[in-house]
């Protein structure tokens, strides 16, 4: 008989909450969200109890099965399962963020968050390899509510993010997800996992093509009296003044495509083979352009982190006259009230001041030449690219990107 009812629109939700009142004896009927509930997935009790979040739900059903081993037999082996409920909870969301980036149902795609994610789910699924290296389940010795939150999770990420390649480099994760699967109780709830070969990848939508419009015919201009043309040809005429040419166009021609750069940083991942700065380092021309370090001068005005990023944006902004000779990656490193801007630059050229001083604020900024020989700015140079730079201990909160 069930015990009540689970509203969700969520197959790994459902999956959580039925696969946890199976292995307590209970069971729960499952419906589609309706109109007055405060959020979603939420159990309503047959005396008209409600509880909402997938964790809360499967501690209240395996209270309702006391004998069980679900939530431990005391209070610390109970502060245990829920510490790793939660563990399992943040992988979920590492795993499910991704496949709306990717999807671009949350923002425009942005490589370099896909990359920094990923990298948080890929570390995040290698502690919980070292856990399982001496145990069969991670909590107790029994399945608890832990066990059971980590295979919805994963089979959730074995089918989209986590591929054959990861996969094989975590063989104590997948035998636990395939234990607790394949429990009696539990397999026909899990079904069968469609297991990833190769993990979910954005794909840029096609352009569409713009149809040529036919322009109208001009009407032939009249005829003006001679009179009137010579008052005309009296008048500065200034259409045919030709623009002034920067003179970073008169630099000689290099073998670098500054937008073939921003392409290969945007559709591939930033580090590993045939990452983005493999192709940087195959292709760049250190005659043609120079790397800059750029800092924030007044580090110690920076408060709210959000803040200084969108100092940042508004830099770019001003830099705008500029992109033809820019790319830039810089970032807020540290936290709220102690936080500093920092990044790197591509420029046209050997200096940098004839790009960056379309800005009115560039003078607020210092710039460092990159010497790529040197082991310690190289490292510098990649971790403001990947967005993994540390400074003094002050890690990278946010960035972005000037392409």
């Amino acid at each position: 008989m069930s015990v009540g009812t689970l509203y969700t629109d969520s197959e790994v939700d459902s999956k959580r909450i039925r696969a946890t009142a199976a292995f307590a004896g209970l069971e729960v009927d499952v419906k589609e969200p309706k109109g007055d509930l405060l959020k979603t997935p939420t159990f309503e009790g047959k005396d008209g109890f409600q509880v909402f979040e997938a964790s809360a739900i499967g501690r209240y059903l395996a209270s309702l099965a006391p004998n069980s081993t679900l939530i431990g037999h005391d209070a610390k082996e109970a502060a245990v399962v829920d510490a790793w409920v939660a563990f399992a909870d943040s992988a979920a969301h590492y795993d499910h963020f991704i496949l709306a980036l990717v999807k671009g149902a949350i923002t425009p795609y942005n490589k370099p968050i896909h990359t920094h994610i990923a990298e948080r789910l890929t570390g995040a699924l290698t502690l919980l390899e070292k856990h399982l290296a001496t145990r069969t389940f991670v909590a107790t010795e029994r399945i608890t509510l832990a066990d059971i939150a980590l295979a919805a999770a994963l089979q959730h990420a074995f089918t989209h993010n986590v591929d054959a390649a990861l996969r094989a480099k975590l063989p104590n994760v997948v035998r636990h997800f395939e234990t607790v699967v394949n429990q009696p109780t539990l397999k026909a709830i899990f079904g069968q996992t469609a297991y990833a070969e190769k993990a979910l990848q954005y794909t840029p939508p096609a352009k569409e093509k713009k149809e040529k419009k036919e322009e109208a015919p001009k009407p032939k201009a009249e005829k003006k009296p001679k009179k009137e043309e010579e008052d005309e040809e009296d008048e500065p005429s200034f259409a045919d003044e030709p623009k002034a040419k920067n003179p970073l166009d008169s630099l000689p021609k290099s073998s670098f495509n500054l937008e073939d750069w921003k392409r290969a940083y945007s559709n591939k991942d930033t580090r590993g083979a045939d990452g983005a700065l493999e192709w940087f380092y195959k292709n760049f021309d250190k005659d043609g352009f120079s790397i800059w370090r750029v800092d924030f001068k007044y580090n110690n005005e920076l408060t709210q982190t959000f803040m200084s990023s969108n100092q940042i944006g508004g830099f770019f902004n001003r830099l705008e006259a500029s992109r033809k000779y820019l790319f830039g990656s810089m970032g807020v490193l540290g936290k709220t009230n102690d936080s500093i801007i920092s990044g790197a630059l591509i420029v046209r050229g050997q200096d940098v001041k004839p790009v960056v001083e379309v800005a009115p604020d560039y003078e607020s900024y210092s710039y460092e030449r990159i010497n790529l020989d040197d082991a310690a700015q190289k490292a510098f140079f990649e971790g403001a690219l990947a967005w993994d730079l540390e400074i003094d201990g002050k890690v990278w909160v946010d960035g972005k990107n000037f392409k």
